[in-house]
């Protein structure tokens, strides 16, 4: 959980927009219906730049942000728009995701950049996004929807400064699309023209398959994990989310930019695993770290146990603990800045008539309670101030059946909110990833036993190493582990 809100990517640059002709598609020639020029599209892509890095902090990672960026304008300066100005980020997310938004803004995870094993694949994920904006896919979404809306647009264009909530839900809609991915055919041409920017800059087109294949592996580890925790797995949007490795399409897609390749194409696996040395693997500090379903925050100063059996997601704006049966959750989350929780309870969460409120203390901080429903859900909240700032704990069940099994799981859920010890602190150091050399004899099995990351270990460490699910790694060769 971050110190600022989550806000979701919400474009607000309909307010400039202007109805134009029909432009030409800078990859294939052909017209397209769009209702933004080039330069609109530029402006558009500036104002959402702004509003991911508000969601998704910059990687603080100077040296790593300059390698995925050359890397990156290499490729650019081999599309079909040379010309935009391109923009590449790591973003400090444990997501395993990449995306990219019109006007020539580039982003990937940490998160995917640990499961990747060499240039050339990096090359691969950044190639894809490129696609995306060279098509102009992300634009051509955005004038399909608009021109079903087209009134609420007029309406924000020619009322300047009155709110239009239609266009304003337009908006938040085409945002998450573009950072959640298009259809199959969409992902099979970014895939050919990323394929084709790899040849044309030194790159093996081949890696866009080697990284389609271990992304899928990722996907499938995520998948029985979801399985595993009755929940559903969260995946990259990208190339392999709309069709496996061996999709013939995808190989006749990629196998076209055989002609663009030039002798010796560089892999850049050593420089690649040199550059991951130190990037840290899993939540990140700032987020507040997740040691046996407690939550240990170091920079906020707090920590909280959520229940032992429960899934927790640590999002940017909230965690959030979900019951094994998916019918009832606790969740965390920042206030309001001042010291009033009674009156933010009352005022700020919409509970059904009939509900309880009551101040008093929790762990020692002033703060404030209510119980009731929400739509008949029944709801337990507290309000508590510490160090200035309002954490609000809330608890919920799908029915009353649900709540009555978990009333008492909810209630320590949220009493067990406290300031971090300074035992605690020295736990909340964030997993990093190291290089080591593989010794003849060593084994995953070997390497799993030495790693904090528990009973997934040698999973995810064949995955960091391209060797899911059953490789071995050979003397000599590097690896990444955990630490």
């Amino acid at each position: 959980m971050t110190l600022r809100a989550f806000r979701r990517i919400a474009i607000i640059a309909f307010g400039s927009l202007a109805l134009t002709h029909c432009a030409q598609n800078p990859v294939t020639g052909d017209k397209d219906f769009v209702l933004m020029s080039a330069q609109q599209e530029i402006q558009m892509g500036a104002q959402a730049h702004q509003a991911v890095l508000k969601e998704y902090a910059a990687l603080a990672n100077p040296a790593l942000q300059a390698y995925v960026n050359e890397v990156g304008q290499r490729l650019a300066q081999q599309s079909h728009r040379p010309s935009l100005p391109w923009h590449f980020t790591v973003v400090d997310s444990p997501d395993v995701n990449a995306f990219a938004l019109p006007g020539g803004y580039v982003y990937i995870t940490r998160g995917l950049m640990a499961y990747l094993n060499s240039e050339a694949e990096l090359a691969g994920v950044v190639g894809h996004e490129i696609g995306h904006v060279t098509a102009r896919h992300g634009v051509r979404q955005q004038s399909a929807s608009t021109a079903v809306g087209l009134g609420a647009v007029l309406g924000s264009i020619l009322v300047p400064g009155m709110g239009n909530q239609a266009g304003a839900s337009l908006l938040q809609t085409l945002a998450q699309a573009w950072t959640a991915g298009y259809g199959r055919e969409h992902e099979l041409e970014s895939d050919r023209l990323g394929a084709e920017y790899l040849a044309k800059s030194g790159y093996p087109p081949q890696a866009m398959i080697d990284v389609i294949g271990a992304l899928k592996n990722q996907e499938l580890f995520a998948a029985e994990q979801a399985r595993r925790d009755g929940r559903q797995p969260r995946t990259y949007h990208g190339t392999f989310d709309t069709h496996p490795s061996n999709d013939a399409r995808l190989k006749q897609v990629v196998g076209a930019a055989n002609q663009f390749t030039v002798a010796n194409p560089r892999e850049g696996r050593s420089d690649y695993l040199q550059k991951m040395a130190g990037v840290v693997f899993g939540d990140s500090p700032d987020q507040g770290l997740i040691r046996n379903n407690m939550l240990l925050h170091e920079k906020l100063g707090l920590a909280i146990q959520f229940p032992s059996s429960w899934r927790v997601q640590n999002r940017p704006d909230r965690v959030m603990a979900m019951s094994p049966q998916g019918d009832a959750l606790v969740e965390l989350q920042q206030g309001p800045k001042n010291n009033k929780p009674l009156d933010t309870l009352q005022k700020g969460i919409q509970l059904d008539a009939g509900a309880r409120y009551d101040s008093g203390k929790l762990s020692g901080y002033p703060a404030a309670f209510a119980a009731g429903a929400q739509q008949g859900k029944p709801v337990v909240v507290a309000a508590v101030v510490f160090n200035g700032t309002q954490y609000l704990i809330a608890g919920m069940a799908k029915d009353k059946p649900a709540y009555e099994r978990e009333r008492s799981t909810l209630r320590a859920a949220i009493n067990s909110f406290r300031a971090i010890t300074p035992a605690e602190r020295q736990a909340a150091r964030p997993y990093v990833l190291k290089l080591v050399t593989a010794q003849p004899g060593m084994t995953m099995a070997n390497l799993a036993r030495q790693s904090p990351l528990g009973a997934d270990a040698e999973s995810q460490l064949r995955l960091l190493n391209a060797l899911y699910p059953s490789g071995e790694p050979k003397p000599g060769q590097r690896l990444k582990i955990v630490q």
